[in-house]
């Protein structure tokens, strides 16, 4: 909504008045897939004048004559400010914010590519989820490697491509780490210009400075959420997906808190939210993986035999890789990467998942039951 502003309360030092954060004038959106659509779609909604990026010129010819775009958010009107391209100086020409909407895997190479064309400073914010395969970088890491100089955060909540260019009510976690500056005028700050920017009618921000804790339940989710498919796929029903949530959103805590980040974000919008949507719709490319696994469908024979990128099948080895230099357990996400890389049998797996140890829910609550020998697994 053009010229909407974002109220900051006054300072209790100075008695000043209020300041206003004042959203970014043109944005870049990286990654002309759903997603990447439906957000240059959001931003332009919301009045920003918004460049977006892929690698076809076809298709980037296509949504700028006819405003859709047919390979991946096919009958879905898109607005006339949003334009696109595959030039990627052009795409980043003005940009006074980026949004980097890669797969994971891609994204070092990407940043690379982007770097003759970004000023330094510019704010890059992540909407793709993982951890980069070997070296167990978060991916705001990668990008500060590849793009030094630029502040980073994330974009992420419980949001489906479809539904949000459709325009249903959605809301997200916008995270940057808030350093001095940014409290000291957080109307300034990169997190809170741009939930402003992104802010519509139906598309509703929130303001994080809990980038560790953002990113980490975005790339778990997805991993979680396949094991979920598979119990579906395998005939199990609605407590055991559950279950699955519940105990999937614990491993999330002690792995953000591991590397720094905040427990209680993972009850948030970026955690206990998009995990809660990602494990419940076949919608979910994660949901939908593990439920064709769990019928019994080989993996390429998945998807119809399409080659389809699922990143909680990539993210499952950099997930269990990371928790395990960090010393953090992790049994659902180390149960999907077993069935999915090591050839472990579904079944056996899962059994094994539900005969461990009895544990205390609580963790200040330190107990292990073992069963007597000779109880049935």
């Amino acid at each position: 909504m053009d010229g909407q502003k974002l109220n900051i309360p006054p300072s209790r030092i100075d008695g000043s008045l209020p300041k206003r954060a004042e959203p970014y004038a043109r944005l870049a959106v990286i990654g002309m897939g759903s997603w990447g659509t439906a957000l240059a779609s959001v931003a332009a909604t919301a009045g920003c004048d918004t460049r977006l990026w892929g690698r076809r010129d076809s298709l980037a010819q296509t949504i700028n004559q006819t405003h859709r775009n047919p390979d991946h958010l096919p009958g879905i009107d898109l607005p006339e400010r949003m334009t696109a391209t595959s030039d990627l100086a052009h795409a980043l020409d003005g940009a006074e914010a980026v949004l980097l909407v890669t797969p994971s895997h891609t994204l070092r190479d990407i940043t690379r590519a982007m770097r003759p064309y970004l000023p330094t400073g510019i704010p890059i914010a992540l909407c793709c989820k993982g951890i980069e395969r070997g070296t167990g970088y978060l991916l705001s890491h990668v990008v500060e490697e590849e793009l030094p100089g630029h502040p980073v955060g994330a974009l992420s909540g419980p949001t489906f491509a479809h539904e949000t260019a459709l325009g249903h009510p959605t809301a997200a976690t916008v995270a940057f780490p808030f350093g001095h500056h940014d409290r000291i005028a957080p109307e300034r700050a990169p997190a809170a210009r741009l939930a402003l920017t992104m802010q519509t009618q139906a598309f509703r921000p929130y303001v994080s400075d809990d980038l560790v804790g953002v990113e980490v339940g975005g790339a778990v989710k997805n991993v979680v959420a396949i094991a979920c498919g598979m119990m579906t796929g395998a005939g199990f029903a609605e407590n055991t997906r559950a279950a699955l949530i519940t105990r999937g959103m614990d491993e999330m805590k002690f792995l953000a808190e591991a590397l720094g980040g905040k427990r209680e974000t993972v009850t948030g919008l970026s955690g206990a939210g998009d995990l809660t949507l990602t494990c419940s719709s076949t919608t979910s490319r994660n949901m939908s993986l593990g439920t064709q696994l769990g019928k019994g469908i080989p993996r390429e024979a998945c998807f119809d035999g399409k080659p389809t990128v699922v990143e909680g099948e990539v993210n499952a080895i950099s997930v269990v890789d990371l928790a395990h230099r960090v010393g953090v357990q992790m049994p659902i996400c180390e149960a999907v990467h077993a069935v999915l890389h090591e050839g472990a049998p579904l079944a056996e797996t899962f059994r094994a998942l539900w005969s461990r140890p009895i544990e205390g829910e609580p963790r200040a609550l330190d107990i292990t039951l073992h069963p007597h020998e000779g109880d049935p697994a």
